[in-house]
């Protein structure tokens, strides 16, 4: 009897712990297909919407890569850039469903590598040519490092839109980083150990009800300052035409297994690539505000000190959401393709 009551104690637990497999698109039992997808090496697909001019008269063709809990259509920038600055100078984005996102299909050994290599692919298939420009917003321009380390000769500059920075990079010094970590909500501080020691709770924690999980899953207004509560809503109102395609095919394979890689242990630091421009042929621009509750200023300091051919653009008041804010978007992409310098009062 004492044997029995322990097998099902251990078989509630198990149930618990693992995630529902996902409900791949197309499958008889999943969501429809309604996105332009391009068919992968190992037989996975990517999703991808195209944006701006069209690519055969771009002058400029970029890859977008979302932010957390987000799809192809939450294009940062793109409701700021005016479309007379799209037409001179010839913008085209091709934005996707990162894995387990939207109607990408799940990748279970997601790592920094293999998104730089389905982008490439992207890339080869869409025809961009033999380099293109990169921007990725949040936990997109987190991914963005990955880029730089395993596909640099493919790009042609890339845009880091207040990148996720990962508290396990090596190069941080142990008390910044425990500095940053003890002003994040107790809640978060939590989540971010779980993913990083314990990933397989990953699931469990952020689904259980006794304690609160992440803030940024639960859309929490906590660790908004004040650019975030005026931009937020501008950005949810975009936004909710698209919630129900974010976690469609599970939570698991999408915001769950974002939080294991992004805050996991990395197989390379950033903070100690080269430059992958030597000769001037492109260039790297980081974007952060110095009031965002979603990533630690001080953090993004460092990466910058670190990584002197960055170019970083550091806002005073600016939150998380500020690519939303108006005009943001041609300031960033008259920087970045013109070299104007870069002025904006955050209201």
């Amino acid at each position: 009897m004492i044997a029995l009551f322990g097998i099902v104690i251990l078989a509630l637990i198990y149930r618990a712990i693992m995630p529902q497999p996902p409900k791949m698109c197309g499958s008889p039992k999943g969501p429809q297909i309604t996105a332009p997808r391009v068919k992968l090496s190992d037989g996975r697909y990517l999703a991808y919407k195209e944006n701006g001019v069209p690519r055969d008269l771009a002058k400029h063709k970029f890859v977008f890569i979302h932010g957390f809990d987000c799809v192809r259509h939450d294009v940062a920038l793109l409701t700021t850039i005016s479309p007379e600055v799209m037409q001179s100078l010839g913008i085209y984005i091709v934005s996707i469903d990162r894995p387990g996102y939207g109607e990408s299909d799940p990748h279970p050994k997601r790592t920094p590598k293999t998104l730089a290599l389905d982008i490439e692919e992207l890339a080869d298939y869409l025809e961009l040519g033999s380099k293109f420009y990169v921007i990725g917003f949040s936990m997109g321009g987190q991914a963005v490092w990955g880029l730089l380390k395993y596909i640099p000769h493919r790009l042609a500059g890339a845009i880091l839109l207040t990148p996720v920075t990962n508290y396990w990079w090596g190069s941080f010094p142990a008390n910044l980083t425990k500095e940053s970590y003890y002003e994040q909500l107790v809640q978060d501080q939590w989540t971010l150990r779980i993913s990083h020691y314990l990933p397989w709770l990953t699931y469990w924690w952020n689904t259980q009800t006794w304690f609160p999980a992440s803030s940024v899953a639960q859309c929490s207004e906590d660790i908004l300052f004040e650019q975030d509560r005026v931009l937020m809503p501008v950005f949810d109102s975009y936004q909710s035409k698209y919630r129900d395609l974010v976690r469609q095919q599970g939570e698991y394979e999408s915001i769950h297994r974002d939080i294991m890689i992004g805050f996991g242990t990395w197989e390379f630091d950033p903070m100690e690539l080269e430059n992958p421009f030597p000769n001037g042929e492109g260039s790297v621009h980081i974007w952060q505000g110095d009031e965002d509750g979603h990533v630690p200023v001080k953090l993004q300091r460092f990466v910058a000190q670190k990584l002197p051919w960055v170019h970083y653009h550091e806002m005073k008041g600016g939150g998380h959401m500020f690519p939303w804010a108006e005009g943001m978007g041609d300031k960033v992409m008259k920087t970045f393709l013109l070299g104007e310098p870069f002025y904006y009062k955050c209201k």
